[in-house]
């Protein structure tokens, strides 16, 4: 089953890139912040959107919070997108089996000619 607030929150690129920043390890909004072309504020909301859908978790020391990819919740984005696509590419087979079968049986005229004087 597809999770829509997965997919949704993975559907925006600049909280595809703080995930691929946050690959590399732990990070903090401000950290986050220098890599990407987004206000603090902007970063902030986006966490908070990984942070509902299950994708990350934070840890806070001090006054410092640190993000962390959910690994085991990724691997279920990374499985669901196999099945869809898996998904697509068999509906995409038989829409193409189904227009070669009807090209097949289509009364072929020969080449046209433009019969203009």
């Amino acid at each position: 089953m597809i999770d829509d607030t997965l997919w949704s929150a993975v559907g925006d690129p600049t909280r595809r890139k703080v995930l691929d920043l946050l690959v590399a390890g732990p990070a903090s909004p401000t950290t986050l912040g220098e890599h990407l072309p987004v206000t603090r504020q902007a970063v902030a909301k986006h966490l908070k959107v990984l942070l509902d859908a299950g994708l990350v978790t934070v840890t806070t020391s001090g006054r410092e919070r640190r993000y962390q990819i959910l690994d085991d919740r990724l691997q279920q984005a990374t499985e669901q997108l196999t099945t869809v696509a898996s998904t697509w590419d068999g509906r995409l087979h038989r829409i193409k089996n189904l227009a070669e079968t009807l090209l097949d049986k289509e009364p072929h005229h020969g080449p046209t000619r433009d019969r203009r004087p």
